[in-house]
């Protein structure tokens, strides 16, 4: 299986370099064809997304990429976003579970959220009207609301989750979140079978604070989705730990959800977990899942001594030590 390897920049190669170490250890048939976008790039090539990097995409229809530097003032908003836009990559999943036995307030959380990916807020839709007032446009439709539904209601099913919530502000915009609440209560009459429920997203916030295993499958518009998966990290030890997955129906891109980082890059400090989790997605989905659960078993165990534990976990285990030891735990 080739898959198309965007490093990225800031941590991105470090913890590249580790996923690529622990699937190699672990068995996985996957060849990487690395290519690379992004901040380092744009110094080197002066375009942030070489044409070879667009086409290795296309061509293979799945990718890896560890985080890209967001440029400020020019170039792309974002290139995850441009990237997204592109390929139509509607479903940014990303499931909120703890990877292994942390010290954490709760030891029972276990939801996916499903993000809209192409439209809303996140559009990036923006007018000048006078040099005091500026206006963000926010655009909701109706087939893209029903098709992130609808994959939210199906992933309920085929991995045996019991509820479904759909988070808007539907009391405030009655039209734009009116509508995607609308296409929420429709379709959930398809699926008897799954619990529905309807949130504010301000209380879907609180709610996910004061008890967040009351939740299983979330579905929201971007911007929302993008704030609650960061809330969810948090619930769960962080944003080093969580993957995360851009799926449309022909390409799907696996990114973590954490950034770039720049301020300790090539430093040997960075949490490789979301990269490698994130990986194990990919995994699952091509069918390469004895060898992901393999990989998980083996950071759940590397996770239960503190002593492993990377600076973001509290600890000073290095990049490399961290995953030697996942790598050692793979045999275990």
């Amino acid at each position: 299986m080739l898959v198309t390897l965007i490093k990225g920049d800031g941590i991105g190669p470090e913890v590249a370099e580790a996923m690529k170490k622990v699937l190699k250890k672990a068995g996985s048939k996957v060849v990487f064809e690395e290519v690379n976008a992004g901040e380092t790039v744009f110094k080197q090539e002066g375009t942030y997304i070489p044409d070879y990097v667009y086409k290795s995409i296309e061509k293979n229809k799945i990718a890896i990429k560890g985080p890209i530097t967001t440029p400020i003032g020019h170039g792309f908003r974002s290139i995850n976003v441009e990237l997204r836009k592109k390929y139509d990559l509607y479903a940014n999943i990303r499931p909120i579970k703890a990877p292994g036995p942390l010290d954490l307030k709760y030891d029972n959380v276990d939801f996916t959220i499903f993000r809209e990916n192409t439209e809303d807020l996140y559009a990036g839709i923006e007018e000048k009207i006078s040099d005091d007032e500026y206006h963000s446009i926010k655009i909701i439709t109706r087939k893209k609301s029903e098709r992130i539904i609808k994959a939210a209601f199906e992933y309920a099913i085929n991995n045996k989750r019991k509820k479904v919530s759909v988070v808007t502000k539907a009391n405030i915009m009655k039209l734009t979140d009116g509508l995607f609440l609308e296409c929420a209560r429709k379709i959930s009459k398809d699926y008897p079978q799954i619990e529905f429920e309807e949130i504010l997203v301000d209380n879907c916030a609180m709610q996910m604070v004061k008890n967040p295993s009351q939740f299983d499958v979330l579905v929201t518009e971007n911007l929302y989705g993008d704030i609650l998966s960061d809330l969810g990290a948090g619930l769960v030890g962080g944003l080093g730990l969580m993957p995360g997955v851009n799926k449309g129906d022909n390409i799907s891109i696996y990114e973590s959800i954490h950034g770039s980082a720049p301020d300790i890059a090539n430093k040997d400090l960075a949490n490789p977990t979301a990269m490698i989790l994130t990986a194990c997605l990919m995994l699952d989905d091509i069918g390469e899942i004895e060898i992901s659960q393999k990989i998980r078993k083996a950071i759940y165990k590397s996770l239960s001594f503190k002593e492993n534990y990377t600076r973001d976990l509290g600890g000073e285990n290095s990049t490399s030590n961290f995953t030697e030891k996942i790598i050692e735990n793979l045999g275990a």
